[in-house]
């Protein structure tokens, strides 16, 4: 039995699908960049993109402490490889998960403001997190 509620429950499968889509469109644009770990399956051979494939992209919620954006979701970009990522390429491949999440957000949160920002060297989504009457 889960210790969420049902409209916190759908917000996370929400935002999983949402970071899903982005996976599969940096995986299709910079996957063949850098060779996988060894441990790691290729790209589609599990039913979690988060768990295969060249990238693990996702967020974690932070209370913002010391933000000036305060609570938000940190964008986090793994690359499951061995070899050195150049500093340049990293942040082209951060650029563009930021672009498609900036695409993605209003039309898997329609009703919601949430925007992404930077704050120090990480990118934060921001905004309308409330779950509205519960």
């Amino acid at each position: 039995m889960s210790m969420y509620h049902p409209k916190m429950i759908e917000f996370r499968r929400t935002f999983q699908r949402m970071f899903n889509e982005v996976d599969r469109h940096i995986e299709a644009r910079f996957g063949d960049r850098y060779p996988l770990h060894p441990a790691r399956p290729r790209h589609g051979a599990t039913s979690d993109p988060s768990s295969d494939g060249l990238f693990n992209i996702g967020a974690d919620f932070t209370m913002g402490y010391g933000s000036r954006y305060g609570r938000g979701y940190l964008i986090d970009v793994h690359m499951s490889t061995l070899a050195e990522v150049p500093e340049e390429e990293r942040w082209e491949i951060v650029q563009a998960v930021v672009e498609k999440l900036e695409e993605l957000l209003p039309r898997y949160f329609p009703n919601r403001d949430l925007e992404i920002f930077g704050d120090g060297d990480h990118f934060k989504i921001c905004g309308d997190f409330s779950l509205g009457s519960i």
